[in-house]
């Protein structure tokens, strides 16, 4: 699927930005398919907000449960200060996952679409499988900024051998939240590790190499319009900013290793009741 200077271009930078790759009524099916959802979604049952802002330090039992299961979780400023939701839940969720492709079966349609796994053999993988996928809303205004990171840091495979395909179903711009990447970065170390003691049921995001995050110099905005899929390397230092704009930039990840690569068990991530889904 891929030419071979797009093999070497993503081998340079540590990413492949593909425009308009996927077709309007495939982003519409599991757009429909994830308010679905979050139209189902009981608020004052569950109310687990994702940030990044703290370090990771808020992980909760629901969110490691969403490794094998299909929650929703809200925006940081979608709660006033008493606790209470500001805004309705198709404005108010930060994000689904982390099992959409084996729970829901719009979602797994759409992740059998063929170029994905064209996609990742062409940059490498002989038998790739699907880890996690999750649907991100960037709410307008509220849409929380995500500090850079690299993926391998909360996905640890042995080799590291994780592969992100990033897809945009609305348009991304810099002022609704679009990605920002820094080329060449996929070389640098790892520079954290999210690890989980099972026992205590607690994650600790662990430090490894002091290296500096990219400089705004040094990262690219990702404008893209709907349909784009972006590969990233799991070493490939990336983030996205706040949402100020009065739209949202909703976009779908789905993250794959190789068959048979070690998934070590402080992964936060286990599937011991899903098995496989290969690609």
């Amino acid at each position: 699927m891929l030419s071979p200077e797009q093999i070497d271009e993503f081998e340079a930078r540590g990413y492949l930005v593909l425009p308009r790759l996927i077709e309007s009524a495939d982003l519409a099916s599991i757009r429909e398919a994830a308010l679905a959802i979050v139209d189902r979604f009981d608020p004052a049952a569950e109310r687990t907000v994702f940030t990044t802002k703290d370090r990771d330090a808020g992980r909760d039992d629901a969110f490691f449960a969403s490794a094998e299961g299909v929650h929703c979780f809200l925006e940081a400023d979608a709660l006033d200060a008493s606790g209470q939701l500001r805004y309705p839940p198709r404005l108010a969720v930060n994000k689904i996952g982390h099992a959409l492709h084996d729970r829901v079966p719009a979602f797994a349609a759409f992740c059998r679409l063929p170029q994905f796994a064209a996609l990742l053999r062409d940059v490498g993988h002989v038998a790739p499988v699907l880890w996690q996928t999750m649907l991100i809303f960037k709410q307008p205004r509220i849409g929380g900024e995500v500090r850079w990171h690299q993926d391998a840091t909360y996905l640890i495979s042995e080799p590291a051998c994780v592969t992100g395909l990033w897809i945009a179903l609305e348009d991304a711009r810099r002022d609704n939240g679009c990605l920002y990447v820094q080329p060449g970065g996929h070389r640098s170390p790892l520079r954290e590790r999210y690890e989980v003691d099972w026992r205590a049921r607690v994650g600790t995001l662990r430090t490894l190499d002091p290296s500096p995050w990219p400089t705004d110099d040094e990262a690219v905005a990702l404008e893209v319009p709907a349909g784009t899929v972006v590969v990233f390397d799991d070493h490939l230092p990336h983030r996205s900013s706040h949402n100020h704009s009065a739209t949202s930039r909703m976009a779908f990840t789905m993250h794959a290793a190789e068959q048979g690569a070690g998934w070590p068990e402080r992964n936060w991530l286990q599937r011991p009741t899903l098995g496989d889904f290969p690609l």
